[in-house]
């Protein structure tokens, strides 16, 4: 479990941490890039970026991306990240990473997930009672895993943290920092980063932009949105979950 990060560390600082992002087709750059920024200079760390295959994969927009190296050769990792992206979908049925990733949670510290990073937690049945949040285009289909959705840019859960998307992912990263190397090491991360965000618009959540934009929006991701559902529906059915609400869900209807 993590440690409060006002409290005494439950990671020492002489431990060497074993970081590591997932990388596949289809990835959104900023969830995996946005989080490396952060945890590749956590004091003390190794981080690497890991992939089914060696070759370089493009990202949903066609960004090259290369890992590191392959999942059979990754270490047990103290902090397991899983970006997302559209490529999530044909994470949900994929074993090889699914198992991967089951294993690899079942030594690690902390969990961390960006955006639709969290359906693929839930598809290698991960999410089953936790809180946690992802894209607002996504964030309905968190119950179909089990899980609690709240509607949060950051959400922690014992030993997984939970970004809601994209942009999101710096501040979920700036938390994991945090809680395992102490709260001065992530501000002083932070203030390389200069990151002091200052949006020229408010409209960054479906709470605040504006209807007509959040409308367009919602009709550029429905062929997707729909695909997710879908998959969600058959994926719960796999896992043996029922998707019940009782009263659980913190976040907008209509996301």
């Amino acid at each position: 479990m993590l440690r409060d990060p006002q409290n005494e560390r439950m990671i020492p600082q002489e431990k060497h941490l074993q970081i590591g992002s997932l990388l596949f087709e289809g990835v959104d750059q900023i969830d995996l890039t946005g989080p490396f920024e952060v945890l590749s200079r956590i004091p003390n760390s190794t981080y690497r970026i890991f992939g089914k295959a060696a070759e370089t994969v493009r990202d949903l927009n066609g960004l090259r991306l290369t890992p590191d190296a392959v999942l059979a050769d990754a270490p047990q990792l103290d902090v397991l990240h899983v970006p997302g992206g559209s490529g999530q979908e044909a994470l949900m049925d994929d074993e090889e990473v699914l198992g991967w990733i089951r294993r690899q949670a079942a030594g690690a510290t902390c969990v961390f997930s960006v955006c639709t990073g969290a359906l693929v937690l839930g598809a290698a049945g991960l999410l089953k009672g936790r809180r946690a949040t992802s894209h607002w285009s996504a964030f309905d289909l968190l119950p179909y895993f089990g899980a609690i959705p709240v509607n949060e840019r950051v959400v922690v859960d014992g030993d997984m943290v939970f970004a809601a998307g994209v942009t999101a992912g710096i501040d979920g990263a700036l938390r994991v920092a945090a809680e395992l190397r102490g709260v001065e090491v992530a501000q002083t991360i932070q203030l390389y980063l200069v990151y002091a965000p200052e949006p020229p618009f408010d409209a960054g959540t479906p709470e605040s932009a504006p209807p007509a934009i959040l409308a367009r929006a919602k009709k550029a991701v429905e062929g997707l949105t729909t695909r997710r559902e879908a998959t969600a529906r058959r994926v719960a059915e796999r896992l043996g979950l029922t998707l019940t609400f009782q009263g659980q869900r913190q976040g907008p209807t209509d996301s």
